[in-house]
């Protein structure tokens, strides 16, 4: 039984394991009853050197019995009752072995196998002392140890299976959120780095082609450059962090200097609607990814967002006059319409001149989740198209 610790070869008598920990020395406790009858019973030398040489073969076995796994686990219950049946003849006392024996066959699995077993254990210690005709004060002891033992490790080593699943689906469910929280770190980032990155892109741009022919306005846009950099930099840190305000007045200022930027009249008329804060995040998200769309790919030249609750159910419109390219779903999209579902929202994409893009909410009562939809001037339904 030797272990290797920092490159050392050390002797262990039991196994690191923090369910035994020091109680197999407890339970040795049992072992000086194999020299209780010779004591009492002023036993001749033979059977003193009979019952110590049971002892001695024992102890290994005893210790080994912890590590033993399979057919070994099951050799070793068979040896420590065969060397208890031997010495019973000699000495009753021996009958503790199977004490000994019951408690690793408890341990055993399945638990109809390990109650097999005890019960031919049991079998045995009534069987022989009815051959060797002892009185019951010599062994009905050790089948009443044989049932309780046994049958209390057979208890515990459920409750360890179970504490051991348990701990498995633990060990699952961190990981599951581990994975969870780096998929929302990355999300986070796309949609707050895709926004502000085009909003840098557009006044950067912006501010090359002023530079010779308005100085002063290209200055400007530069320093709004800078302060949306920094801006930026400070929501990175915080959604990292997983603190990340939703802020959505602030996606909508936002959303106005990026349509401004592109050169796409904006028009905004957000009613002072009270949001939770999972409607708030969901809305800013929608109103930065929408925007940035907008700019990037209908070719537009005016936009509108608008914020309204009517009989209950909070929507947002985001529509164009735009002629959009045809795309597949980008990952922006996709992340809009699953925040959209997963507090039971609807999102719907209508296209007829141009692109309006509506979300809805229901304010109070949940909502069974419906799939997304796009809806062409023909009414007919369609998978959502969209760049993120």
């Amino acid at each position: 039984m030797p272990m290797t610790d920092g490159g050392n070869a050390r002797f262990r008598l039991l196994p690191d394991d923090r369910y035994l920990g020091w109680t197999p020395y407890v339970w040795l406790v049992y072992f000086p009853s194999l020299f209780i009858q010779p004591w009492f019973t002023a036993a001749p030398q033979s059977t003193w050197v009979v019952t110590s040489i049971v002892g001695l073969v024992f102890l290994p076995l005893y210790f080994r019995g912890y590590w033993a796994r399979g057919r070994e686990a099951y050799a070793i219950i068979v040896i420590i009752a065969v060397l208890g049946a031997a010495l019973v003849p000699f000495n009753s006392s021996g009958f503790v072995l199977f004490i000994y024996a019951a408690a690793f066959a408890g341990t055993q699995r399945p638990t109809s196998r390990a109650g097999l077993m005890l019960g031919v254990l049991l079998a045995i210690v009534v069987c022989e002392a009815l051959v060797l005709q002892l009185p019951l004060q010599a062994w009905g002891w050790a089948a009443f140890f044989v049932l309780m033992v046994g049958g209390l490790n057979v208890h515990y080593a459920s409750v360890r299976m179970a504490d051991n699943v348990l701990r498995r689906a633990h060990d699952e469910i961190e990981h599951l959120a581990t994975v969870a929280e780096r998929e929302r770190i990355a999300r986070d980032l796309h949609d707050l780095l895709g926004h502000t990155l085009s909003l840098i892109t557009l006044k950067s741009s912006l501010a090359s082609r002023l530079a010779d022919r308005d100085p002063e306005r290209a200055i400007a846009e530069i320093r709004d450059v800078e302060r949306i950099s920094r801006d930026a930099l400070g929501e990175v840190r915080a959604a990292i962090g997983g603190y990340r305000e939703a802020g959505f007045a602030r996606a909508i200022a936002s959303a106005e200097q990026m349509l401004a930027a592109g050169g796409i009249e904006a028009g905004v008329a957000v009613e002072p609607v009270k949001m939770t804060p999972g409607e708030e995040a969901v809305l800013a998200f929608a109103v930065r990814e929408g925007v940035t769309n907008v700019v990037r790919h209908s070719r537009a030249s005016s936009c509108s967002v608008s914020l309204a609750r009517e009989e209950g159910v909070l929507r947002l419109t985001i529509s164009d006059d735009g002629k959009w390219k045809r795309a597949l779903d980008g990952t922006g999209l996709a992340g809009m319409r699953e925040r959209v579902d997963a507090i039971g929202g609807r999102l719907t994409i209508v296209r007829t001149a141009g692109t309006v893009l509506t979300i809805e909410l229901t304010h109070g009562a949940p909502q069974l989740v419906q799939p997304s939809t796009t809806v062409n001037h023909d009414n007919r339904s369609a998978p959502v198209h969209g760049v993120a």
